[in-house]
C-alpha cells in the first residue's frame, strides 16, 4: 500500500506543476534543426485553410445561382472551381501529412538517439539503481509521445487556427447578427477544455509510471535467471496478480481518458448541432424577409461547420499537447542527469609500452542515489540523499609491468571495489588510480578500455552469435584472429563443433553454454582485445573443478606478459603471484608473496587453513 501511495502521490504532485517555459524552448531546440520542412508544413496549413473557408462560400454562390436562375455557365465554372478545390486539398494534404511524418520520425531519432547516447555514458551506479523497464519506456512509449506533438498536434493546431480565422472572417461578412449568436456558445469549449487537458495529462502519467513498472517486471521476469528465480523462490500466482493489478489500472485509465475525450467531443459536437440549428432557424427567417441570401444561408451554415470542428479540435489539442508536454519532460529529465563520471576536456592516451597499476591512498564511498539516479526510474517518492558511507580507507599498492598482484579476503573486504576503479567505472573520493604513470582521470574512456581487460565472475555475453560476441572487443578482427582467440581460450574445438560454429547464438547472458563454456568464452574475447592489463574479479569462483581448470589453462594465455591484477576466492589459484594483498574492511591488513604470508601465521594464513583444513592437503598446495 505505501508503494501505491507514494505512486499516487509523485502524480499529484507532477499534476499541480505548472508548465515549463523551459521545457517549451527546449521543444524548440529539438524542433529548430527541421525549420526548413516546418516552414513549409506551416505555409501548406495555411493554404490548405484558406481552401477549407473557400468550399463553403463557392457553395453559396451555387444555390444563389439556382435560386436566381443564372446561366448555367455560372453554375458550372462554380461547380469547376469546387471540384479543383477538392483535388488540390487532397494533393496538398497528402504533401503536408509527408513533411508532419517526416518531421515526427526525425524527431523520434534525434530524441532516441540522445537518450541511448545520454544513458551509454551513465556510471555503473546509474544501472544498479536504476529499473530496466522505465528506462526502456522512456527511449519507447514517451519518445514517441513526445512525436506526437509534431506529427499530429502540431499540423491540427497550424491549420485550425488559420481556418478558424479566416471562417470567422467570412462569417462576419456574411452575418454579423449570426455570427455572434454563435459565438455565444464558445465558453462551452473553452472552459471544459482546460479541466479535461489536466485530467487527460495526469491519467497518462500516471498510465506512463504503470507500463513502466510492467516492462521492468517483465524485464527481469523473462530472462532466464529471473524465471529460475521465479520457478524455484516465487510464487507464480502472486506475480501473477501483481502484473494484473497493473495492467487492469492501465486498462482502467484508457477506457477513461478515451471517455473523457469522447465525452467532450459529444457534448461539443452536441452545441455544434444546436449551433447549425440555429443558424438555420435564424438565417431561413432573414432570407424570407429579404435580409439575407440564400446562398448566405447556406454558406453561413456550411462555415459554422468549419469553425465549431476547428474549436473542437484545438480544444483537444490542449489534452494531446498536455500528454505530449509529459513525454518531453520525462525524456528531458533522463537528459538532464549528468553523468557522475566523465570524461575531461584534453584527456590523455595512457603512455604505449608496458604498464604499471598503481593505487595511491585511495579513498571511496559509493555515491549516494541523487547524484546517479531519479525518483521515477526507481519507483520512490523521494531519493535517498544520504552520503555513501566509506568503503576503500588509504588503499596503497604498485603493480610493476608483467606483474601479478592478488587481491584476497572476505566477501564484502572492498575487492571487487577495487578492481572496478581501475576502468574507472567508478571514481576515488581522494588519493588516485594510475596507469603507467597517469591518473585515470587524466585518461581518455576509449584509452582506458584499449589499454585494460575485465573479466568478471558471471561472465555475461549478449544474446547474439558467438562471433558478434567476441568482435565486440575488436570489431575489426580477422575470421583466423577470431579462431585464433578460441583455441588460446581452449574453446576452439567445441565451438567448430556447433552446427553453425561462430553464428551460434549463445542465448541471453550466454545460459546457452555451460559456466566454464561462457567464462572460456569471454576470456577468448579478452584475448582478441589483447590489453596490456587484465583484471580478473573472481573469474573461476563459480566453475567446478573441471571447469575450473579448462578456464586456468586459459587465463595463463591471458596472462602472459601482461600486468595483472587477481581477485581470488580459491588462493590455490595465486599461489603463483608476485604479490599478494589480503583486503579487509577496506583496508590492506597484509601483503607478500604466498610463502611469506603462510609464514607470517596471520589473516592470510587463515584463510588458507579455512579452504585446507586437511593438513596434508594445505602442505601440498604449500
Amino acid at each position: 500500500m505505501t508503494a501505491w501511495h507514494q505512486l499516487y502521490s509523485m502524480n499529484d504532485q507532477r499534476e499541480r506543476r505548472p508548465l515549463s517555459r523551459a521545457t517549451l524552448r527546449r521543444i524548440g531546440g529539438f524542433a529548430r534543426p527541421h525549420r526548413a520542412k516546418l516552414a513549409l508544413f506551416v505555409l501548406l496549413s495555411v493554404v490548405l485553410a484558406g481552401l477549407a473557408v473557400a468550399s463553403p462560400l463557392l457553395a453559396g454562390r451555387v444555390v444563389d445561382a439556382i435560386f436566381n436562375a443564372e446561366p448555367f455557365g455560372v453554375v458550372g465554372v462554380v461547380a469547376v472551381a469546387i471540384a479543383g478545390i477538392a483535388v488540390a486539398e487532397a494533393g496538398l494534404g497528402l504533401v503536408n501529412r509527408w513533411l508532419s511524418a517526416g518531421i515526427g520520425e526525425d524527431l523520434i531519432l534525434g530524441l532516441r538517439t540522445a537518450v541511448f547516447d545520454h544513458v551509454q555514458r551513465m556510471p555503473i551506479a546509474f544501472f544498479t539503481r536504476t529499473r530496466t523497464g522505465a528506462l526502456v519506456s522512456r527511449l519507447n512509449n514517451d519518445v514517441i509521445g513526445a512525436q506526437r506533438a509534431f506529427t499530429d498536434t502540431l499540423s491540427g493546431v497550424v491549420g485550425n487556427v488559420v481556418t478558424l480565422a479566416l471562417t470567422l472572417t467570412a462569417m462576419i461578412g456574411i452575418s454579423w447578427q449570426i455570427t455572434l449568436l454563435a459565438l455565444l456558445l464558445l465558453p462551452v469549449f473553452v472552459l471544459p477544455a482546460r479541466r479535461m487537458g489536466t485530467r487527460v495529462a495526469r491519467l497518462r502519467r500516471e498510465a506512463a509510471d504503470h507500463n513502466a513498472a510492467m516492462g521492468t517486471q517483465m524485464t527481469e521476469r523473462f530472462s532466464a535467471p529471473g524465471a529460475t528465480l521465479v520457478k524455484l523462490f516465487g510464487r507464480p500466482d502472486r506475480e501473477s496478480a501483481e502484473f494484473a493489478a497493473r495492467a487492469r489500472r492501465v486498462r482502467d485509465i484508457g477506457v477513461r481518458s478515451a471517455m473523457t475525450q469522447s465525452a467532450f467531443v459529444t457534448a461539443l459536437t452536441l452545441v455544434s448541432a444546436l449551433a447549425l440549428a440555429l443558424v438555420y432557424g435564424l438565417g431561413g427567417f432573414y432570407a424570407l424577409r429579404e435580409q439575407l441570401q440564400p446562398g448566405a444561408v447556406v454558406a453561413m451554415a456550411m462555415l459554422l461547420t468549419r469553425l465549431y470542428a476547428p474549436l473542437t479540435a484545438l480544444a483537444s489539442a490542449r489534452m494531446d499537447i498536455m500528454s505530449a508536454v509529459v513525454s518531453f519532460e520525462r525524456v528531458f529529465e533522463v537528459l538532464d542527469l549528468k553523468p557522475l563520471i566523465q570524461e575531461r576536456p584534453g584527456a590523455r592516451e595512457v603512455p604505449a609500452g608496458p604498464v604499471a597499476v598503481e593505487f595511491d591512498d585511495v579513498r571511496f564511498a559509493y555515491p549516494s542515489a541523487d547524484k546517479v539516479s531519479l525518483a521515477s526510474l526507481e519507483a520512490v517518492a523521494v531519493l535517498d540523499s544520504r552520503g555513501g558511507e566509506e568503503v576503500l580507507h588509504g588503499i596503497s599498492f604498485r603493480a610493476e609491468p608483467g606483474q601479478v598482484v592478488a587481491l584476497v579476503g572476505s566477501s564484502g573486504a572492498g575487492k571487487s571495489t577495487i578492481a572496478q576503479l581501475l576502468p574507472r567505472l567508478y571514481d576515488v573520493d581522494s588519493g588516485a588510480v594510475r596507469l603507467a604513470g597517469v591518473d585515470v582521470r587524466e585518461l581518455s574512456f576509449d584509452s582506458i578500455r584499449d589499454t585494460l581487460g575485465l573479466v568478471t565472475q558471471d561472465g555475461h555475453l549478449f544474446h547474439e552469435t558467438i562471433r558478434a560476441n567476441l568482435l565486440l572487443a575488436r570489431p575489426e578482427a580477422t575470421e583466423d584472429e577470431l579462431w585464433d582467440a578460441l583455441t588460446r581460450a581452449r574453446l576452439a574445438t567445441l565451438i567448430a563443433s556447433l552446427p553453425d560454429g561462430l553464428d551460434t547464438v549463445v542465448g541471453e547472458r550466454g545460459y546457452r553454454l555451460s559456466g566454464g563454456e561462457r567464462q572460456r568464452l569471454t576470456i577468448a574475447r579478452l584475448l582478441l582485445a589483447q590489453p596490456r592489463v587484465v583484471v580478473l574479479d573472481e573469474a573461476t569462483a563459480a566453475l567446478d573443478a573441471t571447469s575450473e581448470a579448462a578456464v586456468q589453462d586459459a587465463l595463463g594465455e591471458a596472462l602472459a606478459g601482461r600486468t595483472a591484477v587477481v581477485i581470488a576466492h580459491r588462493l590455490s589459484t595465486i599461489r603463483a603471484a608476485d604479490l599478494i594483498l589480503v583486503v579487509e574492511d577496506g583496508r590492506i591488513v597484509e601483503r607478500g608473496t604466498h610463502a611469506e604470508l603462510l609464514a607470517a601465521g596471520g589473516r592470510y594464513e587463515e584463510l588458507y587453513r579455512t579452504q585446507f583444513d586437511d593438513p596434508t592437503t594445505a602442505e601440498a598446495f604449500a
